[in-house]
């Protein structure tokens, strides 16, 4: 398996929008695509909500794939 770390820029980030930002997929209606066809999970539950949000934290699974969500390291200067 495949770990990669996502620090969140603000308190959270859409499902789809953290697939792409990882590289799991080309766009945000690729990563949609992926989350419909009921191939993530979150926090070890299948996920179809495709812009769910997603916050510190939090694991998201695909295949052999595992994105771990990690706080704001600067939450005073997040937008």
């Amino acid at each position: 398996m495949t770990t990669h770390a996502f620090e969140l820029h603000g308190d959270h980030v859409e499902l789809n929008l953290l697939l792409k930002l990882v590289g799991l997929c080309d766009s945000g209606g690729a990563g949609k695509h992926l989350v419909a066809s009921g191939a993530v999970r979150v926090d070890g539950t299948v996920e179809l909500r495709k812009t769910c949000k997603i916050r510190a934290g939090q694991t998201v699974r695909i295949g052999g794939e595992e994105i771990r969500v990690l706080a704001d390291p600067h939450p005073l200067t997040a937008r």
